[in-house]
């Protein structure tokens, strides 16, 4: 028999450290969960848009601070930038990646990396382009393993890790598991498709998801994928369709079409386009480019979205307090909250209805804390003589 696990997490216990915070995709979920989080941001402007949405925030680097620094939380999530890592190109990002690959293997046994770290500092420096606010990017991806080694260290471990990046980083985050498992956690890591969680736009996130009591899952689909040419209807019919960008920006009265600012290849006649009907493509830094133009005959050039339809197409509320510059960078760099939150249930061991969440989605942002939370969850494991878990998902292996 399975011993019962105390239930770890009820909404009054639970404290969480996001490394890399942006302006709070993952905070925002945990906000409608009612987890209380203390993120750490180097940038300023996705600093001024957390304080206006009331989120905590720690305005520094986060390898200034460690586990210590934040004894109460029970959660560690993060999403590092790892833009240095495409696998584009020259092959400099492959190199990079097997570079980082090894300092995980060197971190997991025990052994000093920062000549290492120095050396692709300095060369990040010669790169140039990829450095974030000339704070070097490719070290970067290591700093959630230092904090849940060091918490293992420090014991004080971790209940739940949550990491999220860019499908490129799975193999990063697959070695990520191996260590963790071998320090007792039970781990899940693959790629999602946001569309899947009734996200308007076809977005794919890397998620790793470690629980130190308890199986660990990845989140199953609640909508189905999104396929070029095939009508929201086809699928698994207990699945829902997905959701199309006419959805979720009801405020534009007429139907269209968003022609991408840039092509495939550089090739202008390449440019991406999607109708109104159909879920967003992937938004990125560069979508207040984007144009829009009437479905209808003559083709008339509409208003381009604003950062307010910016945020929604990334399910945060309409009325989320985006300042500072760069806000479409802000909105492009944020794991959509929709998905985050079913991540960070996912990582509780908690669940909720499908029905609840789009409740929270279209409500206003409330950064205020409510007991019980705006997201009622409850428990995946069964309160019996043995702990009943769903069957884990197969992790995918999908890299692009």
């Amino acid at each position: 028999m399975t011993p019962v696990q105390p239930q770890l997490f009820t909404t009054a216990q639970i404290q969480m450290v996001d490394l890399f915070a942006g302006p709070g995709g993952l905070d925002v979920a945990a906000h409608w969960l009612g987890v209380h989080v203390d993120g750490i941001e180097w940038d300023d402007n996705a600093c001024m848009t957390r304080t206006a949405a009331g989120l905590g925030t720690k305005h520094d680097d986060v390898r200034r601070y460690g586990p210590k620094d934040f004894p109460d939380a029970v959660v560690l999530s993060g999403g590092p930038p790892c833009q240095t890592y495409t696998v584009a190109g020259g092959g400099a990002g492959r190199r990079a990646l097997d570079r980082v690959l090894s300092f995980v293997e060197q971190m997991a046994a025990g052994e000093d990396i920062s000549a290492d770290l120095e050396k692709l500092h300095e060369d990040d420096d010669r790169a140039g382009g990829d450095n974030r606010n000339g704070k070097e990017r490719s070290g970067l991806v290591l700093e959630p393993l230092r904090w849940a080694l060091d918490a293992i260290k420090y014991e004080m471990p971790y209940e739940a890790i949550v990491l999220e990046q860019v499908p490129t980083v799975l193999p990063v985050w697959q070695a990520y598991a191996d260590v963790l498992k071998e320090r007792g956690y039970k781990v899940a890591c693959g790629v999602l498709h946001t569309e899947e969680f009734g996200v308007p736009q076809t977005r794919r996130r890397a998620i790793l998801i470690a629980r130190l009591h308890g199986e660990a899952s990845l989140p199953t689909p609640t909508h189905r994928r999104y396929y070029k040419g095939k009508d929201r209807t086809e699928g698994d019919a207990a699945l829902k369709p997905w959701v199309s960008m006419a959805d979720a920006l009801s405020e534009r009265d007429e139907p269209f079409e968003v022609v991408s600012n840039y092509g495939t290849g550089g090739d202008p006649k390449l440019r991406g386009k999607r109708r109104s009907d159909e879920p967003s493509a992937t938004v990125t830094g560069k979508i207040s480019r984007n144009r829009l133009y009437s479905s209808g005959w003559p083709k008339r050039e509409l208003a381009r979205l604003t950062k307010e339809e910016a945020g929604q197409l990334q399910t945060f509320p309409f009325d989320y307090p985006w300042s500072g510059k760069e806000i479409a960078q802000q909105v492009g760099n944020a794991i959509p909250p929709r998905l985050a939150a079913h991540v960070l249930a996912a990582a509780l061991g908690r669940t909720f209805k499908s029905e609840d969440l789009d409740t929270v989605v279209a409500a206003r942002w409330d950064p205020g804390i409510y007991d019980p939370p705006l997201l009622p969850s409850t428990s995946l494991e069964t309160p019996s003589e043995e702990v009943t878990v769903p069957a884990e998902q197969e992790p995918s292996s999908e890299v692009a």
